[in-house]
C-alpha cells in the first residue's frame, strides 16, 4: 500500500510517501512562503527524488482541518486535483489527529493547540489505547474551537499528565504555566507541527478500513466560519 500525504493546514507545508508502514520521503517547510508558492514544488522534488510514478499511489491523504483556511483550501484543491487527474480516492485526516499521531504510543494525553486567534485555539485531546500490534487514537475531548480556558479546565478535570504540541503553545505558553494544575510537557522539535508523513501513515490506516471520499466529495473541514464571514453577519 503506498500513501501520498499531504498537510498546509497551518504555518506547516509537507508532502510525504509512506508505503507499507516505511516513510520513503518527506518533504516539510516551516517558513515565509505561502503555501501556494511551495506545495506543488515540493510535491515534484520528492517525486524526482525516489523517482515515484504518481500512478502507483494508492489514495493521497490530506490534512482536512481545522487550521488556515487558505491553506486548507490549497490543501484541499491540490489533493482533489491529484485524485481527479490520477482517479485516485481521498482519505481525509483530520488535522488534529494527524498532529497527535506524531506522538504515537505515548501513555500520556496528548492535546494539539492551533491557533486560532482571538484567544481561541483548535483544539482536542487523545490517548493511544494499547491493541495488539499497535494503538489506537481515541479521543477524550473531541475537535472544536474554544477559548484557551475552556481547553485548561477540560484537562485539569481529566487529572492526567499531557504533552501540549502545535503552534498555539507558543502563543498560549504563559496560560499554560499559570493555569495547568496538571503536569505537562511540550513535544519537542521534529514531532511539534504537522507532518505530511503523520498524516499519511494514519491515512494509510483509514485507506485500509474503507475511510475514503472521491476527489468530487472532498471538502475541508473548517470548524467555523471565516473572519470574513463572521464580520459579514454581524
Amino acid at each position: 500500500m503506498k500513501i501520498l500525504g499531504l498537510d498546509s493546514s497551518g504555518l506547516v507545508a509537507g508532502v510525504a510517501v509512506v508505503e507499507d508502514d516505511v516513510l520513503l520521503a518527506e518533504y516539510t517547510t516551516d517558513y515565509k512562503k505561502t503555501h501556494s508558492q511551495t506545495l506543488l514544488p515540493m510535491l515534484d522534488e520528492l517525486r524526482n527524488m525516489i523517482e515515484l510514478d504518481l500512478n502507483t499511489i494508492d489514495a493521497i491523504a490530506v490534512a482536512s482541518g481545522p487550521g488556515s483556511f487558505t491553506g486548507l483550501r490549497i490543501g484541499s484543491a491540490t489533493a482533489k486535483g491529484l485524485g481527479l487527474a490520477l482517479h485516485k480516492p481521498i482519505v481525509e485526516v483530520p488535522t488534529l489527529e494527524g498532529l497527535a499521531w506524531n506522538l504515537w504510543g505515548t501513555d500520556q494525553a496528548v492535546c494539539p493547540l492551533m491557533d486560532a486567534r482571538r484567544n481561541q485555539v483548535y483544539t482536542a485531546v487523545y490517548e493511544f489505547k494499547p491493541k495488539e500490534e499497535g494503538y489506537l487514537l481515541s479521543a477524550l475531548v473531541k475537535q472544536a474551537p474554544m477559548d484557551i480556558d475552556d481547553i485548561v479546565e477540560q484537562l485539569n478535570a481529566l487529572c492526567r499528565s499531557v504533552i501540549f504540541l502545535g503552534d498555539g503553545v507558543a502563543v498560549y505558553l504563559p496560560v499554560l504555566r499559570e493555569r495547568m494544575k496538571v503536569p505537562f510537557r511540550l513535544a519537542v522539535a521534529g514531532c511539534n507541527r504537522q507532518r505530511a508523513a503523520s498524516v499519511a501513515s494514519l491515512g494509510a490506516i483509514y485507506y485500509s478500513q474503507g475511510r475514503t471520499v472521491t476527489a468530487e466529495e472532498h471538502q475541508p473541514e473548517y470548524l467555523r466560519k471565516s473572519q470574513a464571514e463572521r464580520e459579514a453577519h454581524q
